[in-house]
Formats: structure tokens, sequence, C-alpha cells
């Protein structure tokens, strides 16, 4: 049987690169060699793309931190150009090998350009340029099959406030927010500071809207707090999302597969080891817990599974999402939080664990999104795109 080419694209320009490439050593690591061959391809922070010369191993972004580090102070060479053909046909991939300069004048010999083609691309870019649905576009020109959200899904479902408008108009339970953009922060942040106070109350959560993996993220317990939070947060975003805090809130996912007919794994608990959960507690250190499956009653099992199937439709997900929740425990109710349409891929982030305690394992849920992404690309092929 002829192995599928799968182009792991990995990396990308935003805060959480280093995520991005332990997610992807994980995937590249277990893909079955009998079935796949992987072709790691990564987009460094300057947005240049790389054939990476070896795939990447670091399996934490602990681990990614300290091996750029290393890197760096080596002078290692990142890999081969690489260019994603925005067209369809036979070479997915050009890889350009330029020559190297003399040490005296620039070399004048011809670049190599060889061509790589690819059955499947599995994209495991998190955050801005690559989970926002602009390389799922470019792979949408180059007609290649890919893993995950479309190009719509994958933008609404990177966008925190567009999402809010969407679970509202599904009526899911979403809590009370208000959106800020930078120029109305720089005008009235005394207004919007009291806003706050009246409308939310505090703490508040404030977010940067079209970012993942808590960065830029703070919690408020006052006004002087929350100034010191939008500063920065817009560090990362020109749109900042505020949301009222839940009391005595549980932190609860749930993974979701599929395409048209999804279904949603055994929801988890995250007991996060700071004061929530945020970068350094879900990535830097070795303090919070995961308990899977969620100690939750049938009816809140079966609720937050609900919740998460039409929350994933809610923002045309497609392949795979996990869907976080804030449980109350003062009252018992759920409020939807938010989809993420690339979650944390490694061996022990949330997503595939949830599958795992669900019965199904880590390379047979790799298996499964791969055959997703080619139902839904042969099932897209069926269109006309001509009224000739």
């Amino acid at each position: 049987m002829k192995k599928l080419r799968v182009g792991v694209i990995y990396g990308g320009r935003s805060g959480e690169h280093e995520v991005s490439v332990a997610s992807a050593a994980s995937i590249i690591k277990h893909l079955d060699r009998s079935r796949y061959e992987p072709i790691p391809i990564r987009i460094e922070k300057d947005g240049r793309w790389t054939l990476a010369d070896k795939a990447p191993t670091a399996i934490s972004a602990a681990d990614v931190i300290e091996h750029v580090r290393l890197e760096s102070a080596r002078s290692i060479r990142p890999g081969r150009e690489a260019h994603l053909v925005a067209h369809p046909g036979e070479d997915t991939v050009l890889s350009i090998e330029r020559p190297a300069p003399s040490s005296d004048i620039d070399a004048t010999g011809a670049a190599t350009v060889r061509g790589v083609g690819l059955d499947v691309v599995f994209p495991v870019l998190h955050g801005p340029y690559g989970e926002d649905g602009t390389v799922q576009g470019l792979l949408e020109l180059a007609n290649v099959p890919y893993v995950g959200a479309g190009v719509l899904g994958s933008a609404v479902g990177m966008d925190k406030a567009v999402m809010k408008t969407l679970f509202i108009a599904r009526n899911l339970p979403v809590g009370p927010y208000l959106v800020v953009l930078r120029p109305e922060w720089t005008a009235a942040a005394e207004a919007i500071t009291r806003r706050v106070t009246e409308e939310l109350h505090y703490p508040v959560f404030v977010k940067p809207a079209n970012l993942g993996s808590s960065v830029g993220i703070s919690k408020a317990k006052s006004g002087a707090d929350l100034r010191i939070a939008m500063e920065l947060a817009l560090q990362f975003d020109r749109k900042i999302v505020i949301e009222a805090a839940v009391p005595n809130a549980r932190e609860i996912e749930c993974a979701v597969l599929g395409n048209d007919d999804p279904e949603a794994s055994a929801p988890g608990e995250i007991i996060p080891s700071r004061e929530f959960y945020d970068y350094e507690a879900k990535y830097l250190d070795d303090a919070s817990q995961v308990i899977i499956p969620a100690a939750l009653g049938d009816a809140q099992v079966r609720e937050v599974q609900r919740l998460a199937i039409e929350a994933f439709r809610a923002v045309d997900c497609a392949g795979m999402a996990r869907v976080d929740f804030f449980l109350s425990r003062d009252d018992g109710r759920i409020h939807l939080n938010e989809v993420n349409t690339i979650p944390g891929f490694t061996t022990i982030s949330m997503y595939p664990k949830m599958w795992e305690a669900s019965g199904l394992s880590y390379s047979a849920l790799i298996d499964r999104l791969i055959t997703l992404a080619l139902e839904r690309h042969a099932e897209k092929q069926q269109l006309r795109t001509s009224i000739t």
C-alpha cells in the first residue's frame, strides 16, 4: 500500500510557537510509518517556511524554549527554504536550496528547486497566522486535504468575540462580557473601567481576542488591575475580551471529533497550580492536575457533551476541537468558554488524553483525523466550480 505523505506544518508567527513545535513532535513521532511518510514543515517566528532537516523532538514548550536557545547559540541553520504552492498541482511544496555566499562576494550560482507532493496536510499551528484560517485558505487554494476546521470555522474559532456572538445566537450559555478595541480604550479608558465595574463586577478576565494557550491573559480584581491587564493584552491584539469571572469555578474540557456527525469524548477537569490556568501553569510547571474523566454526575456529563457538540457546530467546525467550560460550584451552572480548533496535541495534552480515556488511542486518533480530512476533501471535490 502506498504511504500517504503527511505534511505537518508547525511553529508559526505567534506567541504559541513553542507549544506548536511540541505538538508537532508528538504527532510525527506517533504517525504509523507503515502507512504515512511525515514531511516536517516549520514556520519560523519571522514567518519563513522551511523543510526541516529533521523532525522536532522536544515534547514540551519548556523543552522547545531551551532547544531554541541552544540552536541560537550554535548558529544552527533552520532548514531548506520552502514555499507552499497556492494552486492545484503535483508539487504541493517547493523546496529551494540557494548557493551559500562566499567569503568575498555573494554566490551567483542558480538555486536548486525541488517539488514535494503531499497527500494531506496536518496543520499544528496554534494562534494567529495558522489556526485562524490564514493557512487553511492557502491550502484551499492549493486544493490539498487538511486536518481540522476550514477557513470560516478556523477564523471564528480564533476570534473569541465573534465566537461568543455565534454562541449567543444558538442560545448557548455564555457569561457576561465586553469587547474593547484599542482605539476605544485609548480614548475612553476611564469610562470602560466604570462599565466593567458596574456591569461585570470584579474579578474579570482580560484576554486578547485572537490568541490561545492563555497568552496575554490576566485576572483583574480592581480598576488598577484592569489597566495593567489591558496594557498586557493589547501587546498581543487590538481587540480585547473582558469576561466576568464565574465564581468558585471548576475548569471542565471536552474533546469533539468528526465532520457532519461529531462525537464528544469523556470530559476532563483541570485543577490549576496557580490562581487560574495561565501559560506557566499549562506548559512551564508540572504542578497542575488533570482529572480524566472529570468527577461529574451522569446528567452533567451528558450536558457537557451536548453543549460541546453544539458549540462545535455553531462555529462551523470540522475534524477536531476542544471545548472549554466553567462549572460553578455554587449553583451548578455550566458556562461555555470557548472552542479551540487546533488544541494542544502532545501526549499529555487534554485533547488526546480525553479521547484515550474514551477508548481511542493517540495513534488511532491521528488516523481518524487524517481520514476525516480526506473524506471532507473528497466531498468538496464533487462541487461544481463553473456554471458551464
